[in-house]
């Protein structure tokens, strides 16, 4: 990795809650994990983003390249306050920003300088874009052999469908997820949030860290072909070995399952809404005995989670009704006294309130430069020897422009001729 850690003149750090688990924090001073690692981040919407953002939170230097005339889409996505997209305050956080046309003989050149002293490269235009541009890996990889480059498309660099535009819509559609989600009777069902880009950019930053342990053993840095649609297939489980063994295709069940009941949601007396969960034996029978039926756990059928998901209705009813005859603290406080699996329906509001995600401090305050205080989601997971942290919410277009293209080397009057000729 390269040696060159956060600059000094990056936006000041802001100490989120603390992510150490035990048996406690890092010493003061400790160092990321990933200091020293430099992330050009070339991708938008939203898997290959959110890839270098991850990387960001345990202190990878993340370098955001955007158009000079066209910003990343996801500033305008979504609300926004006082016309600042909120969004892009997580996406881009802990990012420094860049713009430049790579498209440009200017942008080329200083995209070229830029990945010789960097770690990594993420992008997702579609396949042979870069290479139109003279960035291919073969141009990549002479300037910097170790060098990995994440590219992260709809259907992958090749086959059939490869230059079709790809979105994390078609992927949740063409992996199966969609036909197995909805009401029985119902049409398949689209997540409202981008769950397939999510998984694929978690996926993406594993392979990644994957790609840098091997070219610290080997010396060489290689290329990472992410399809959006292979990361939400292997989430889905053993769908194809159903089929290839059994000629099974999984119907849509709504809440319930095919492996296990009961498993539903239920609504308290209060009117709200709790989800009850049975995976294990021992949890189904402690669940049957609070609820008054424990002759039920003497059938035959019950023995087993398939068995059990085939007698769904005469379990919800039993269930379920009780749990209709108490409030919702009631339950939970049963529940729990029981050893049964039990969780409230939460909304967001409900979320940000949560007494569990309060303690595992799953919510940071960040200091914005534009809107103030923040609040957002603190980082995937918690080290107790080296934890990431949020250093700053996103920033403005273009705004360490000058900074970056500094350090690299570029005098003024090299950066105002690069502007003049529209390549920043």
């Amino acid at each position: 990795m390269t040696n060159d850690s956060v600059p000094h003149d990056s936006p000041a750090p802001h100490d989120s809650p603390a992510r150490g688990a035990a048996p406690g924090p890092a010493a003061p001073g400790t160092p990321a994990p990933l200091a020293g690692t430099r992330v050009l981040d070339l991708a938008t919407l939203f898997a290959g983003p959110l890839a270098a953002t991850m990387l960001g939170d345990f202190g990878a230097d993340v370098i955001k390249v955007e158009h000079p005339r066209k910003p990343d889409p996801s500033r305008g996505h979504g609300p926004a306050k006082d016309g600042v997209g909120l969004w892009w305050k997580l996406l881009g956080r802990n990012k420094r920003n860049l713009t430049l046309d790579l498209s440009s003989p200017g942008g080329r050149e200083v995209l070229l300088r830029l990945a010789a002293e960097s770690d990594v490269v993420v992008e997702n235009f579609r396949p042979g874009t870069l290479e139109k541009w003279g960035l291919g890996w073969d141009e990549l990889s002479a300037a910097n052999p170790r060098l990995v480059l994440a590219r992260v498309t709809g259907f992958g660099q090749f086959g059939p469908y490869a230059r079709r535009p790809g979105f994390g819509t078609l992927a949740e559609a063409m992996s199966g997820f969609a036909a197995i989600t909805g009401e029985p009777d119902g049409p398949p069902t689209l997540p409202p949030f981008g769950l397939a880009d999510s998984i694929a950019a978690l996926s993406t930053a594993y392979a990644v860290m994957t790609a840098l342990h091997s070219r610290d053993r080997t010396g060489r840095g290689q290329v990472i072909d992410m399809a959006i649609i292979e990361p939400m297939l292997t989430v889905l489980g053993p769908q194809p070995l159903w089929y290839d063994q059994l000629g099974y295709v999984q119907p849509r069940t709504g809440n319930r399952s095919t492996n296990n009941a009961p498993r539903n949601t239920y609504r308290t007396a209060d009117g709200a809404w709790l989800a009850v969960s049975t995976s294990a034996q021992s949890v189904a029978e402690r669940v049957l005995r609070l609820v008054g039926h424990p002759e039920f756990i003497d059938e035959p059928w019950f023995a087993t989670g398939a068995g059990r998901a085939r007698h769904a209705d005469e379990l919800d009813a039993v269930v379920g009704g009780w749990i209709a005859r108490h409030d919702r603290a009631e339950v939970v406080a049963a529940f729990e006294q029981a050893e049964a699996a039990v969780a409230p329906v939460h909304d967001i509001r409900d979320v940000m309130a949560d007494e569990q995600y309060r303690a595992l401090g799953s919510i940071a305050e960040v200091e914005d430069e534009e809107l103030g205080t923040l609040r957002m989601q603190n980082v995937l997971f918690r080290l107790s020897g080296t934890p990431g942290g949020i250093r700053w919410a996103g920033r403005p277009h273009g705004a360490d422009t000058d900074a970056v293209l500094t350090e690299l080397g570029l005098s003024e009057r090299e950066i105002s001729d690069l502007r003049t000729g529209g390549a920043l």
